[in-house]
């Protein structure tokens, strides 16, 4: 894909994921856990302005076309992923990994899922930060990072 294409489609995904934040903050009393359901809220609002971001700086990247796309995929799933399993934690009522949101007991299985969820969502957010770090600070296409 061409620089100028993910620029776009970041900056579409980033004003899909706001819109998707502020409707959650429509829906926000309905949720069994509500706390959960204001930070769902902030989740959208703030990782759809995040992914804005990227896509403004992403033509700064000095990336192989892998690591670019790895990148690209990495920040999806991270930004997404945190707004999904976030709404999906207020939705059942999870509290194991947010117990200041409120004494709220959801099912084993969906304590689970949101778990799951949030520890792939750090492993992608913050791959893809350090793959952004680096490929910013990357002068040449000859470092190892940019060969692949």
């Amino acid at each position: 894909m061409k620089i100028e294409d993910v620029k776009r489609s970041l900056i579409w995904h980033g004003m899909l994921l706001f819109l998707l934040g502020l409707l959650t903050g429509l829906a926000e009393p309905q949720f069994k856990n509500i706390r959960m359901g204001l930070a769902a809220h902030l989740e959208g609002v703030m990782n759809g302005t995040f992914v804005i971001a990227l896509g403004a700086v992403w033509h700064e990247l000095r990336l192989s076309s892998r690591w670019n796309a790895t990148a690209y995929w990495a920040a999806l799933w991270g930004t997404y992923g945190n707004w999904v399993f976030t709404t999906l934690a207020a939705v059942f009522g999870t509290a194991a990994l947010s117990p200041l949101t409120g004494a709220h007991v959801a099912k084993p299985w969906q304590e689970i899922v949101v778990t799951t969820g949030f520890f792939s969502v750090a492993i992608a957010i913050v791959g893809c930060l350090v793959m952004m770090l680096i490929g910013m600070r990357r002068s040449t296409l000859s470092d190892p990072i940019s060969a692949g």
